[in-house]
C-alpha cells in the first residue's frame, strides 16, 4: 500500500474534454480510472488533492463521515477563489453535521417525493405554456432562453414564493456564482446581492406570510430556530440550485437526444409511460452537468484504493467518470434510454446528496416526456462547431441552443 502524501500530481484539474466530444468526460479521466483510480491532481491555487475516479470508491467515500464538506476547513479543494467572510455563508450544502442536518431538516418536507409529485400538474402547465410561447415566437429560437431556463425558474419561484418578474436579476447573479472564472470579489458581490434580495423577501413574508417555502423559513426566525441571515442564505442556495442545474440539464439533454435520434424516438414515438423516468436517470448518468466533482477534506486518515488519504488532505470525487465506470454500468459511453441507471451519482451520495433531486426528476420527466412529442420536428438550427459549451463553469451545459421545427 502506498502511503506517501507527496505523490506527484498527474494533471491539472479540471481536465479538458476532447474536441468534438461535448458529452463525454475528459479522456484523461478514463486513463486514470484504468491506471490510477486514486491520484493527485493540481488545482488553480497549487494545492494537490486526491482525485477519485472509480464509482465504488466514490460511493464509499461519499458515505464516510471522516470526510468533511465544510468549505472553510484548511485543505478543502475549492473550485475557485473564495473571499474570506469569516465563516460559511453559503448554506448547509457546505456544512457538516450536526448543523448541516439541523438546517437541512427545515427544508426537507417541501422536497419529499409525495409533495413534489403533487406539483406535477403545475409543472406540466408551466412546460406547456412555455412550449406554446416558443412555438408562437420567431424561428430559430434559443431553447435555453425560450424554454430551458424559464421552466425551472418558474417552478422554483412558485415553490419558494419568489416573484418571477425578478428573474433577470437572480439569473444573472446566479450565473456569476457558478462561473469558475468569476473573481472572488465578483462572486462575493453576486452572493451579497442575492442574499440582500432574499433577506428582503424574508422580511415581507414575516409581515405577510403566504403558502410558500420562504414563508415557512421566515416563521422560524421569531421562534429563534433560524436567524434572518441563515434563512436568507438557505433561500439563496435553493433559488440558485433550483434553476441553474435543471436548466442546463434540459438544454444539454435535448442536444444529446437530437444527436442520438434512435434514443430520441424512444421518448417521441413510444407508448411506455415509464420511458421518461428511465430517460431522466440515463441522461443524468450520461451527461453529469455537475462536472467539477464532489469535494471534501479528510478529518482523519482513510485507507482506500491502495492509498492512504491523510487528515487535512483534499479529495475530489469525479462523478462524471464515476458514472462512466464499466464496473458499474456496462458499455458506459453509450446513451441507452432502456438502461436502469438509477444507481448513478449525479446527485451525489450519502447525507449530502442533493436535497432537490425529487423536484429535478419531476421537472425533467415532464420536459422530456412532453417537448419532443409536441415538437416532433425539433432540430438544431446552427452548425455544431459554433455551439459554446460551459467549460468555464461548475455547472456544465450549453450557452445557447438555436432550434427550429
Amino acid at each position: 500500500m502506498t502511503t506517501s502524501p507527496t505523490t506527484a500530481p498527474t494533471a491539472e484539474f479540471p481536465l479538458p474534454r476532447a474536441a468534438g466530444c461535448p458529452f463525454d468526460p475528459p479522456p484523461r479521466l478514463r486513463e486514470l480510472q484504468d491506471e490510477a483510480p486514486l491520484a493527485r491532481v493540481r488545482l488553480w491555487d497549487g494545492s494537490t488533492p486526491w482525485l477519485v475516479t472509480r464509482y465504488a470508491d466514490q460511493r464509499t467515500l461519499l458515505a464516510d463521515p471522516r470526510l468533511s464538506s465544510d468549505v472553510t476547513r484548511p485543505g478543502y479543494p475549492a473550485a475557485a477563489p473564495r473571499r474570506d467572510t469569516g465563516g460559511n455563508s453559503i448554506g448547509f450544502i457546505l456544512m457538516d453535521d450536526p448543523e448541516h442536518a439541523r438546517l437541512r431538516r427545515m427544508v426537507t418536507a417541501p422536497f419529499a417525493i409525495r409533495r413534489v409529485e403533487a406539483m406535477r400538474p403545475a409543472v406540466q402547465r408551466i412546460v406547456d405554456e412555455q412550449i406554446d410561447a416558443m412555438l408562437a415566437g420567431p424561428q430559430p429560437a434559443d431553447l435555453v432562453e425560450a424554454f430551458a431556463l424559464p421552466v425551472p425558474s418558474l417552478v422554483i419561484c412558485e415553490l419558494l414564493g419568489v416573484p418571477y418578474a425578478d428573474h433577470d436579476f437572480f439569473q444573472e447573479n446566479s450565473r456569476s456564482l457558478v462561473r469558475r472564472t468569476t473573481s472572488a470579489q465578483e462572486r462575493s458581490a453576486s452572493f451579497e446581492a442575492l442574499h440582500e434580495y432574499l433577506d428582503d423577501l424574508i422580511s415581507r413574508k414575516l409581515a405577510q406570510p403566504q403558502d410558500d417555502l420562504l414563508s415557512e423559513l421566515a416563521a422560524r426566525v421569531p421562534r429563534g430556530e433560524l436567524s434572518r441571515g441563515d434563512a436568507a442564505g438557505i433561500g439563496v442556495l435553493l433559488l440558485v440550485a433550483g434553476h441553474e442545474t435543471t436548466a442546463n440539464m434540459i438544454a444539454l439533454g435535448t442536444l444529446a437526444l437530437l444527436d442520438h435520434p434512435d434514443q430520441l424516438a424512444v421518448l417521441r414515438d413510444g407508448d411506455d409511460p415509464k420511458a421518461a423516468a428511465r430517460a431522466v436517470e440515463e441522461l443524468l448518468r450520461y451527461l453529469n452537468i455537475t462536472h467539477g466533482g464532489r469535494r471534501r477534506v479528510a478529518l482523519a486518515d482513510i485507507e482506500i484504493a491502495g492509498q492512504v488519504i491523510r487528515a487535512g488532505e483534499g479529495v475530489i470525487m469525479a462523478n462524471d467518470i464515476g458514472n462512466r465506470d464499466p464496473e458499474a454500468f456496462p458499455d458506459p459511453d453509450r446513451l441507452d434510454l432502456g438502461r436502469d441507471a438509477r444507481r448513478h451519482v449525479a446527485f451525489g451520495f450519502g447525507v449530502h446528496q442533493c436535497l432537490g433531486q425529487p423536484l429535478a426528476r419531476l421537472e425533467l420527466q415532464v420536459v422530456y416526456g412532453t417537448l419532443y412529442r409536441r415538437v416532433p420536428t425539433l432540430r438544431v438550427a446552427a452548425d455544431r462547431d459554433s455551439l459554446r459549451f460551459k467549460h468555464d463553469g461548475v455547472i456544465y451545459g450549453v450557452y445557447e441552443l438555436p432550434v427550429s421545427w
